[in-house]
């Protein structure tokens, strides 16, 4: 179910769509990345193709142990891909967003901008 969501608001979004006449705009936000945690994660991720952990944790000011969940979360939502490897003999973890994942904070801003009155 939540994959079928996630492919009708990139459908939604890919045409450049508006919401149904009379709808509110809070319709448009996307519930997982609403939290602010979540949403600071997103926002990161969208100014580069990819980011490494410890420069998100920073960024973001939070513990390893939190980011971990909530990477964890926009995974399983298919909105973030993680991957592991080494720099010298030092692991490392990127992370990225996916392609969902753009379609989703693109259309998640234009409803914050829409409520707050600006142009969607």
């Amino acid at each position: 179910m939540e994959i079928r969501r996630q492919l009708q608001m990139f459908i939604r979004d890919w045409d450049g769509a508006a919401p149904r006449a009379g709808s509110h705009p809070r319709h448009g936000l996307d519930d997982v990345i609403h939290a602010p945690v979540r949403f600071s994660i997103v926002a990161t991720l969208a100014a580069a193709d990819k980011a490494e952990f410890g420069f998100v944790r920073d960024t973001v000011e939070v513990s390893d142990s939190v980011l971990s969940r909530q990477i964890a979360t926009l995974e399983k939502a298919g909105y973030v891909a993680v991957t592991k490897g080494y720099v010298g003999k030092r692991p490392r973890t990127w992370l990225a967003l996916t392609v969902g994942g753009r379609a989703v904070f693109a259309a998640h801003c234009r409803a914050l901008r829409a409520i707050a009155g600006g142009d969607a």
